[in-house]
């Protein structure tokens, strides 16, 4: 399907696919959506650079390409995990 909206480029958040024209993965959108339960509405809000055809092909890039994407959520997840554990913060 034709994705208007969404842009892959290795130079731009290291290849992830974003919202074209920002630095807004897609991924980012699709944790807010399925993970804090924001509508597309409150996405807008907390984003208010992003237009409201910008998060729905989000969305519908992400749900067709969801096993790959959610394995780079996954991923990042375990990343920053291991992160915080090399630089634990605090006594």
């Amino acid at each position: 399907m034709n994705h208007p909206y969404i842009e892959i480029n290795e130079k731009i958040c290291g290849g992830s696919p974003v919202i074209k024209g920002t630095r807004t993965r897609i991924v980012d959108i699709a944790i807010e959506y399925e993970y804090l339960n924001y509508t597309p509405d409150e996405i807008i809000n907390a984003h208010p650079h992003l237009k409201l055809e910008q998060v729905h092909d989000a969305l519908s890039y992400y749900y067709e390409n969801r096993a790959e994407l959610d394995e780079k959520i996954r991923s990042d997840k375990q990343f920053i995990q291991e992160l915080s554990k090399t630089f634990k913060v605090g006594p």
